[in-house]
């Protein structure tokens, strides 16, 4: 046997980095040191230590990351099924905002229930609030800058926007009551903290409220002592007789509310479907642009980002798995199922697969006034095919068959 000289040693173990460095390039495993449990020793995959299965089950991809995942990303999965509920006599509220989650700091979400009747009380906020009803159905009031009020009563798929210092109250209707998200345009608004009518009558001397509003001191000698927040009221009349009630001083130009469910998709196909509400078809919404998206079981919501906007997600029905990729390189893949929130900061690449055997719908909400998204395809479709060509390695026949439109979404 011929004895290995230092030299020889030498070239066999750079044998072995380069055989190991084209193992870490391959297609879909492309680093170094190689990633995902496809390159694990079997006996390393284990997990024997303490485990809450719960949790586990309900985020496979922490736990068996694609090869292709890489570095490390700002948690940008969150839920508000971790979030404590504030509960009280007409109803209940939980939220998520930047305290909870670091990542969202361009606005915060809310998850709130009123049963038939319940009210959330008279008040105002310091940012602006757009909301959604996940079910049943609602009265919302409100007053413009003008002095012109609007009475609406809203359902499931509706959406409302009240500017920022806008006075409104929220009413649920019979016989269900109603769910709802709301997003304010703040990481840091909480709805735990807001200027209500109660709590300011309260803190003001009662001579001040007798003048101010031209009665006697003695007509506020019941009002309450502590704010009501959330409380259970009387169900309210006809719609037709609260409108008429305040229409003395004039109609709003552009209405507060708007049928998101019913308006015509932006994309529709036979693996889903894209409905858009932004200031340019809900006029009032100057602050908050949104979409409700619709993904067909196994279909693909492709690879995209938002130039002007984070996304922040909520996760309506279905489930489905997010991939958000970074420069660094880093990627980092996690799972969605109802209840659940997703933020992507803008300008990041991501996409979405439905991975469940029933339709995936979420809404994707961006402060902003409009909606604007960059598509991968739709992109290297409209680049000189030859210089795409030079890139990926790909024929420029195979590139000519890519989507060439914005907002895609392809089947399973």
């Amino acid at each position: 046997m011929q004895a290995l000289s230092r030299r020889n040693v030498l070239a066999l173990g750079g044998v072995a980095v380069a055989a190991t460095a084209a193992h870490a390039a391959t297609f879909g495993n492309p680093d170094e040191p190689p990633q995902g449990a496809t390159n694990a020793n079997s006996g390393s995959l284990s997990d024997p230590g303490p485990e809450n299965p719960a949790v586990a089950d309900q985020l496979p991809s922490f736990e068996n990351p694609p090869a292709t995942d890489v570095g490390g990303t700002p948690r940008f999965w969150s839920s508000f099924n971790v979030a404590s509920k504030r509960v009280q006599g007409g109803g209940w509220a939980r939220q998520v905002t930047v305290a909870d989650f670091p990542i969202s700091t361009s606005v915060s979400g809310v998850n709130m229930r009123l049963g038939p009747g319940g009210i959330r009380e008279l008040h105002w906020h310091l940012a602006a609030e757009w909301g959604y009803v996940t079910n049943g159905s609602m009265r919302v009031t409100t007053l413009d800058q003008l002095g012109q009020a609007y009475v609406q009563d809203i359902k499931e798929g509706d959406i409302w926007y009240f500017p920022a210092g806008s006075p409104h109250s929220l009413q649920g209707l019979g016989p269900d009551g109603c769910e709802f998200l709301i997003i304010f345009d703040d990481g840091e608004a909480s709805e735990f903290n807001t200027l209500l009518v109660t709590d300011w009558f309260a803190h003001t001397p009662p001579e001040i409220l007798a003048q101010n509003f031209g009665v006697p001191a003695e007509s506020f000698k019941s009002i309450p002592l502590h704010d009501l927040w959330i409380f259970q009221g009387q169900e309210p009349g006809p719609l037709a007789a609260d409108q008429a009630a305040v229409r003395s001083g004039g109609a709003p130009t552009n209405p507060f509310t708007f049928s998101l469910r019913h308006s015509v998709p932006v994309k529709e196909n036979s693996s889903g479907a894209v409905r858009l509400a932004d200031s340019r078809t809900f006029k009032v919404s100057t602050t908050i642009a949104a979409a409700v998206e619709t993904i067909k079981p196994g279909a693909l919501r492709r690879m995209h980002w938002h130039q002007n906007a984070d996304e922040w997600q909520y996760w309506i029905k279905g489930q489905g798995r997010m991939t958000v990729f970074d420069a660094g390189p880093r990627a980092e893949t996690a799972d969605f199922k109802s209840g659940d929130i997703g933020y992507v900061p803008k300008n990041q690449g991501h996409y979405i697969v439905n991975t469940g055997a029933t339709d995936l719908q979420f809404l994707s909400i961006f402060k902003t006034p409009e909606y604007h998204e960059v598509d991968l395809s739709d992109w290297l479709a409209h680049a000189p095919p030859e210089l795409v060509a030079q890139h990926l390695n790909v024929d420029p026949a195979v590139l000519a068959k890519f989507p060439k439109e914005q907002i895609g979404i392809m089947p399973g």
